[in-house]
């Protein structure tokens, strides 16, 4: 048990998480919401889809912390600064589960055209903030999370959904609540 380093404390509980995230636009985001609930339905799932404004891709991770640090705000801040791309589309048009927790499995979509420039963005997005200091995610598996469920639903395909990725964001995530607020957000202009 340690807290700041003391022997004999626990260590603190984080209550936020810094994250660079993808919202779609309030159209897409119904779209997928529509998605969410036929899925539901036709699958016979049983968790509750998000709500709207909830869905995202995460792009980074920045980490979890007790309370918000200012440097690593300001270094996240640097690394959305140095990004420059030009809006692209990506065209979610399949759904699955991920079965990595056990009755608990993520219920996902998934991109198929305009994959790779997502992709690429994400790494673009990881080389600035390696130049600020920050440690950039390795493992990226782009999705919008719709539900959480017991049941694993393999792949299947979707009516595709476009989504035209014209900005990106930085987010304080307060954990164990459900609230997202969006610390800096940027626009894609080429």
């Amino acid at each position: 048990m340690t807290q700041l380093g003391l022997p004999g404390f626990d260590p603190p509980t984080p209550t936020d998480r810094l994250m660079f995230l993808l919202y779609p636009d309030a159209a897409t985001a119904e779209r997928i919401g529509e998605e969410a609930r036929r899925l539901r339905e036709a699958l016979g799932l049983r968790g509750q889809p998000l709500q709207t404004d909830r869905f995202h891709v995460t792009l980074h991770h920045l980490g979890d912390y007790v309370g918000l640090p200012a440097e690593i705000v300001r270094k996240g801040e640097a690394a959305g600064l140095g990004v420059s791309a030009a809006p692209f589309e990506v065209v979610l048009d399949r759904a699955m589960s991920f079965a990595n927790r056990p009755g608990n499995n993520p219920f996902t979509l998934q991109a198929g055209a305009g994959l790779d420039a997502l992709v690429g963005f994400q790494q673009r997005l990881g080389l600035e903030m390696a130049k600020v200091g920050l440690k950039p995610d390795k493992a990226f598996v782009p999705h919008v999370t719709l539900q959480y469920d017991g049941q694993v639903v393999p792949a299947q395909a979707i009516a595709p959904i476009r989504w035209t990725i014209d900005r990106f964001v930085l987010v304080q995530s307060k954990l164990g609540q459900t609230r997202h607020i969006v610390l800096k957000s940027w626009v894609l202009t080429g």
